[in-house]
């Protein structure tokens, strides 16, 4: 998917054309460091028609808007008028000076900027720094992430199969709110097609399903061997549904169909899928699937999710659990990711684990408030090194904040039960995303 970014050097030839061009030649090298393929203009954009110029033929995704030296509303204003797209605002910072020249007056111009943003209703990011700063690498570089991210959506399927249990409406997606809030398009099956396709698979049909799946997950020798072919199947069908149909984020009911009318449970399905790079949730949460594809998105890795299930207030930890469900790519290197049986049901195959220890991870929720409108949870933490907690999947993390202060507040803003947990810090990338959606952020 082709990802525009456009530099966009503002200015007036009455400042200090020197100290600019030095400023300017810093921040194309920072630019080119951060995304090559950044469209940078030959030189700085010193009057109206010299921007104009540039920024005709131009679709950009992202634009980043820096005051080279102060500029008035009027060059703003035609980057508004022209795209419909992510802004940053980034200033620089004035050179050191006692009692001499103004060089840049960088400043003043954010502040014009800014004032003309907010007339038109427009969100942006803002950055203050100089190009060697790098507080000001790392935050362009989220930007870009996060403005990624957000055309990313525009061509998400999101795959909603069945209908979620009673008492977990929480995760329930309507397809208007999905596309005009995130653009995403949502498709909906009934659980009943995956599994009536399933039972229509030969045993040659699966072979290959079976043999991938023997090298991912220990012990499926273990498990009923007719479980383990209709747990191939099942694996078949959906990785044929989100081939054909170019899904990328998935929310599949579980209990007690696939139980009861299937005799298998789909619990590894979801777990393989994920390891193929489809977020995928259980429970037919949505908005939980949603979560997991906006952090696998920006960490480049698989995403747990789970239910918060106890906390241990001597080392500030959370334990997040799921019945049997989590990519086989996190199991701890000591175990593997093992096959059992499900904890409740007693069939199998599900999926065995405690998740091997990283550094920093974010647990994140895209949720609703009362008020049906949405919001991020977002938390930090490091998932320490801990043996499997309970007969599922698990991971335990250690929260930066207070963990009681975490759960009573967040029980009591009313969060939903489930929650990713992304094997990195993203929790900047997600905030500017939240702001370019305009959704609200909660941090604990």
């Amino acid at each position: 998917m082709n990802f525009e970014i456009l530099y966009v050097p503002i200015g007036v030839p009455t400042f200090h054309l020197e100290s600019a061009k030095k400023e300017f030649d810093r921040s194309c090298k920072l630019l080119k460091e951060i995304d090559e393929d950044v469209l940078i203009p030959s030189e700085m954009l010193l009057d109206t028609d010299t921007l104009n110029n540039f920024l005709n033929n131009k679709n950009p995704d992202l634009v980043i808007v820096q005051n080279i030296t102060f500029a008035n509303g009027a060059y703003i204003s035609q980057v508004i008028k022209k795209f419909d797209c992510p802004i940053l605002l980034w200033t620089l910072r004035e050179p050191e000076s006692v009692g001499g020249r103004l060089c840049l007056n960088s400043l003043t111009g954010a502040f014009s900027a800014g004032n003309m943003l907010n007339s038109f209703g427009r969100k942006f990011s803002y950055v203050l720094g100089s190009p060697l700063e790098e507080s000001v690498k790392e935050k362009i570089s989220s930007v870009i992430m996060a403005a990624r991210l957000k055309k990313s959506l525009k061509s998400l399927n999101i795959l909603q199969i069945g209908h979620t249990p009673q008492g977990f409406g929480f995760g329930r997606a309507l397809d208007a709110e999905m596309m005009s809030v995130f653009g995403a398009n949502l498709i909906s099956v009934e659980s009943r097609e995956l599994i009536d396709t399933a039972k229509t698979y030969s045993l040659s049909d699966i072979e290959p399903y079976l043999n991938d799946a023997k090298n991912r997950i220990n012990n499926l020798d273990k498990i009923d061997e007719k479980n383990v072919l209709d747990f191939a199947r099942l694996y078949k069908a959906y990785d044929e549904y989100v081939k054909d149909n170019n899904i990328g984020a998935l929310s599949s009911r579980c209990w007690p169909d696939f139980f009861t009318a299937f005799g298998t449970p789909v619990c590894a399905v979801l777990s393989i899928m994920n390891d193929l790079g489809v977020s995928s949730a259980c429970e037919a949460d949505t908005y939980g699937a949603l979560s997991m594809y906006m952090a696998q998105y920006l960490t480049g890795k698989c995403v747990f999710f789970g239910d918060p299930v106890s906390i241990n207030e001597k080392e500030n930890s959370m334990t997040f659990w799921h019945c049997g469900m989590a990519p086989c790519s996190l199991a701890r290197n000591d175990t593997g990711a093992c096959a059992g049986l499900h904890c409740n049901r007693k069939i199998g195959p599900t999926l065995e684990f405690g998740c091997k220890p990283e550094k920093k991870v974010t647990i994140f929720r895209v949720g609703k408030k009362a008020d049906g409108s949405f919001r991020f949870f977002i938390s930090n933490g490091e998932a320490l090194d801990k043996p499997q907690q309970y007969f599922g999947t698990s991971v335990v993390v250690k929260t930066k904040s207070n963990i009681s202060d975490l759960v009573n507040k967040a029980v009591k803003g009313g969060w939903e039960p489930h929650f990713a947990v992304a094997m990195s810090d993203i929790s900047n990338e997600l905030e500017i995303l939240a702001d370019m959606l305009d959704i609200e952020v909660e941090k604990f």
